[in-house]
C-alpha cells in the first residue's frame, strides 16, 4: 500500500503594530535564558524545525552574537550566505537546513576568531540581520538570544513586535 501525507498549516497571528520591520513575519518568538547553558539554543533550533515540519514557514535568527551555536546545530559550519538585490538594496539570503531558514553572526566569521564587541556593535549586527537579510515571508522568526539580559535584549524588544516568548530554565537554585 502506498500512503500520500501532506502536512500543511495554519498560523495565526497577534501582531499589533504597523509591519513597517520584519513585514513579511507574522510571528516572533524570543527563546531567553536567565543564565548560560541550560538548552536555549537546543530549545530554539528544536521549536524552529518543529514549526517548519508542521508546515509552517520559519527562520531562525541567532542573536548570541558572543557565542553563536546555530550553525553547529544545523549543521551549516563554514558555510556562507549568499547575497540578493532586493529593490535595488544588497540582501543576505539567509542559509536553510530542515525546512527552516537561518541567520547567524557565526555564518560571517571564521568560527575560530573571537567576537570582540561592546554592545552597540552588537545590537548594530542584530539590527542589520532584522533589516538586511531577506526572510520573505514567514509564519514564525524564532529568535535565539544571547544568555542573562542586556544590550542585545534591549535593542530587539525595542526594535521589534515580539508575540512570543519561550523562557528555557533549569531546576537549580542558582
Amino acid at each position: 500500500r502506498r500512503v500520500l501525507f501532506r502536512s500543511t498549516s495554519n498560523v495565526n497571528s497577534n501582531r499589533k503594530d504597523n509591519k513597517a520591520v520584519l513585514p513579511g513575519v507574522r510571528n516572533i518568538i524570543m527563546v531567553a535564558s536567565g543564565k548560560g547553558g541550560v538548552g536555549k539554543s537546543t530549545v530554539a533550533t528544536n521549536l524552529a524545525i518543529g514549526l517548519a515540519n508542521e508546515g509552517a514557514k520559519v527562520g531562525l535568527l541567532d542573536a548570541d552574537i558572543y557565542g553563536p551555536s546555530i550553525p553547529i546545530m544545523l549543521g551549516m559550519r563554514d558555510e556562507r550566505p549568499k547575497m540578493t538585490e532586493v529593490n535595488g538594496k544588497g540582501m543576505i539570503v539567509p542559509m536553510e537546513r530542515y525546512g527552516v531558514k537561518a541567520m547567524s553572526i557565526g555564518l560571517l566569521i571564521d568560527e575560530k576568531q573571537a567576537v570582540i564587541w561592546r554592545g552597540p556593535m552588537a545590537s548594530s549586527a542584530l539590527k542589520q540581520f532584522i533589516s538586511d537579510v531577506y526572510w520573505e515571508e514567514l509564519d514564525y522568526l524564532v529568535i535565539d538570544l544571547p544568555p542573562g539580559t542586556g544590550d542585545v535584549h534591549l535593542t530587539l524588544v525595542q526594535t521589534i513586535p515580539v508575540t512570543g516568548v519561550v523562557v528555557v530554565s533549569t531546576p537549580q537554585a542558582v
